[in-house]
């Protein structure tokens, strides 16, 4: 893939996720001007959460020079992926389907899964973006291993968010109650079953969606690439 084509490819990519955020912002609004309720207005800052990891990923692919390459690309991943499980979280948004509205159901139903596909691509492409970082330390298979972990690591981040009401900042504001509940509900498992099911179903579900997508923009980068071969020839 050349470069000209590359920056152009993720020009079109920030492009469509302005716009689908764009989108979602705009159901929010008319909703409360329909309604008179600004109930889901909180997908809004949901959203913001979501699109970190993406940001973060800019900041990551700063060039750095010398033997704390890794090291810093590691550390730096690290704060990342405390912000990635706010991607795949407002998937769990849809639980407030149950609560009555004067709104029709089928609109809040397209409202948040606006926002949820829409923070889905700001951390799958995240991921993606990972990577190809990684993969200048290690092989394909050990990065593709990497991932696979990562969206189940992240599936647990969104039960501790979704069921413990955890953040991401309280790692730094609340880190021993934080650390608490983890090594409970390590120590003894069978005591937290709904914990590792809710792990273990999210994270393949997420695995499911992230491999799905990879799997098309692969096939897609490829059919481009032959492309511009054929061309070039």
């Amino acid at each position: 893939m050349n470069l000209k084509y590359q920056f152009s490819n993720n020009a079109r990519l920030n492009l469509l996720l302005i716009l689908m955020s764009g989108f979602c912002f705009f159901l929010s609004i008319f909703r409360v001007l329909i309604s008179g309720t600004s109930f889901f207005l909180f997908l809004n800052w949901n959203l913001f959460l979501a699109a970190i990891p993406y940001l973060l990923t800019y900041l990551l692919a700063k060039p750095n020079t010398g033997k704390l390459k890794i090291f810093n690309l590691v550390g730096m991943s690290v704060i990342w992926l405390l912000f990635f499980p706010n991607a795949p979280y407002i998937l769990t948004d849809l639980f407030h389907l149950r609560i009555a509205s004067a709104v029709p159901k089928w609109f809040d139903l397209i409202l948040i899964i606006s926002f949820a596909w829409t923070g889905l691509l700001f951390g799958f492409l995240s991921l993606m973006k990972i990577e190809r970082l990684y993969q200048k330390f290690l092989s394909a298979k050990q990065v593709n291993y990497l991932s696979f972990i990562v969206l189940f690591l992240a599936s647990f981040g969104v039960y501790l968010g979704r069921f413990l009401r955890w953040n991401s900042w309280d790692v730094i504001q609340n880190p021993f109650s934080l650390l608490f509940d983890i090594s409970d509900r390590i120590i003894h498992p069978f005591t937290h079953l709904r914990t590792w099911g809710v792990t273990f179903l999210f994270g393949i579900m997420l695995n499911i969606i992230y491999w799905t997508v990879k799997l098309l923009r692969f096939e897609n980068n490829s059919k481009k690439e032959s492309r511009e071969d054929y061309f070039i020839i």
